[in-house]
């Protein structure tokens, strides 16, 4: 049997792995390996991260610990092409090589654009860009809140401009605006400028302006992280993006309300120029005043108008004031006429309501009626009986016509003398007045017709008084003849 023993040195296997991972870690300290990112499937739940990097030929296994995923601006995603900056190492317990990565950038800014593509199509389907939930921005905004970083030349320029154009009160919230952390200081400053009350110790901002300086694909790939286009889009208070230049577009600029080329043109949307403003006003008040003036102008030409085509107030009324004079004459010939109709018929009517003729009347009446009843008895005393049957129900009948007859012209008359009464001058005495007589017996109606000395007699109600007149008008005018009261059958004068 042939020895087999050789003085060549024997390694355990550990010896073997340490030996390697030495080599390898020595010859590779210091990779860049660019492949496909494969077997994604996020941080484990120690928070490290496992994947694989591939190419058409060949495989490597990838490791991120944990303190630097968290720090990683661009975080894996399965299927995306990336340039992976780390150390070879082994792992001894399955025999295998790995790189442990420490930075991770896409392959060529063609990747970037394409992850950002599919970022924003995937936000987009979510409704996050709707044209329809952007909001106005507020016309003069008494506080606005800028989000940006408080060294920069960005915050700066916007103070500068928003002095220039219409100062107003501006809260800073300093943040990261490229890093690692620039996506999560950017969406909590955001929702904690929404988280303020209007009545708070620090005013609620009326507008938000997050506003970042140029900068390639890399530095701005903060504001395309997720949870800052998510919290853009969630914000309650309107929103200016003004991230870089005019030629970069971030994803923060799809969700917010405005997007400003620069951070000076995001203060140039914020507020107006305030003189532009004092001369928009005092322009609308001067064509306001001057509206009004030419309105109250025409207003004054109407009225000057439909004044001269209107009658005058006197011409109005003449014709009325003619029909009141002429009514007026007809009213005082028609009472006269009517007292003169009223004496007429009150003279023809006396002597028939007269006492005396009343009596007479009564007195033949009553003879007469009493002839006739001699003569119904008389005709009822023939021996016709047929006769007397037809004369005793008229006999009855006639007696309550009779009274009724009667009792009507009674009460006739007693109207008449009511009304003889009323219109008799003793009537007018009863009450308290005193009719003067002059010597000639002839009644007084004037004062003028008596001089001192003269005799006159006071007719009262129940008889009259003689009188001297103690004090009377210096000129005593003319007497004229008057005729003498009429007397009435009864003895009483006529007013009339």
């Amino acid at each position: 049997m042939e020895d087999t023993k050789t003085n060549a040195h024997e390694f355990t296997v550990t010896e073997i792995s340490q030996s390697v991972k030495k080599t390898v870690e020595d010859k590779f300290g210091h990779v860049r390996v660019r492949g496909e990112i494969s077997g994604y499937r996020g941080p484990h739940a120690s928070g490290h991260a496992y994947f694989a990097l591939k190419d058409e030929k060949a495989k490597i296994d990838a490791v991120i610990w944990r303190g630097v995923f968290s720090k990683l601006a661009i975080k894996p995603e399965e299927g995306m092409e990336v340039i992976a900056t780390g150390k070879l190492t082994t792992f001894p317990g399955s025999s295998k090589y790995q790189i442990v990565i420490e930075h991770v950038e896409p392959a060529g800014a063609g990747a970037l654009m394409a992850l950002l593509e599919q970022r924003r199509k995937q936000l987009a389907a979510e409704g996050l860009f709707d044209a329809d939930r952007k909001r106005e921005l507020p016309y003069l905004p008494q506080t606005i809140g800028v989000i940006t970083s408080p060294t920069g030349a960005v915050i700066r320029d916007i103070l500068h401009r928003l002095d220039d154009r219409f100062p107003t009160h501006v809260i800073v919230w300093p943040v990261r605006v490229q890093g690692d952390t620039c996506g999560a200081e950017v969406s909590r400053a955001i929702e904690g400028f929404n988280a303020m009350t209007p009545d708070g110790p620090i005013k609620r901002p009326d507008l938000l302006i997050v506003a970042r300086g140029g900068g390639s694909i890399e530095d701005l790939w903060g504001f395309n992280d997720e949870v800052v286009v998510r919290a853009a889009a969630a914000s309650q208070i309107p929103l200016i993006s003004a991230v870089g230049h005019e030629t970069d577009i971030t994803l923060i600029d799809y969700a917010s309300d405005k997007r400003a080329p620069t951070p000076t043109g995001a203060a140039e949307m914020a507020v107006p120029v305030k003189a532009e403003l004092v001369n928009y006003v005092e322009d609308l008040g001067s064509r306001t005043r001057n509206a009004q003036l030419r309105t109250l102008s025409n207003f004054k030409d109407r009225m000057r108008a439909i004044a001269a085509s209107m009658p005058k107030a006197q011409e109005l009324t003449a014709t009325a004031r003619q029909r009141q004079d002429m009514a007026t004459l007809r009213l005082g010939n028609a009472l006269t006429q009517f007292v003169q109709q009223k004496r007429a018929q009150l003279g023809a009517l006396a002597p028939r309501v007269s006492a005396n003729a009343i009596e007479q009347r009564h007195k033949n009446l009553h003879e007469r009626l009493g002839t006739l009843g001699a003569r119904l008895d008389q005709g009822l005393k023939q021996p016709t009986s047929r006769a007397r049957l037809q004369l005793d129900p008229m006999t009855k009948a006639m007696a309550p016509a009779f009274q009724r007859l009667i009792d009507k012209r009674k009460a006739v008359l007693e109207s008449h003398a009511k009304l003889l009464n009323s219109l008799s001058y003793k009537g007018v005495l009863s009450r308290g007045y005193a009719l003067v007589l002059d010597a000639d017996g002839q009644v007084a109606r004037s004062a003028t017709a008596f001089a001192k000395g003269d005799g006159v007699t006071l007719r009262l109600h129940d008889g009259d008084v003689a009188a001297i007149i103690a004090d009377a008008p210096p000129t005593k005018t003319k007497k004229t003849a008057k005729p003498s009261p009429k007397k009435t059958d009864n003895g009483q004068e006529s007013l009339f």
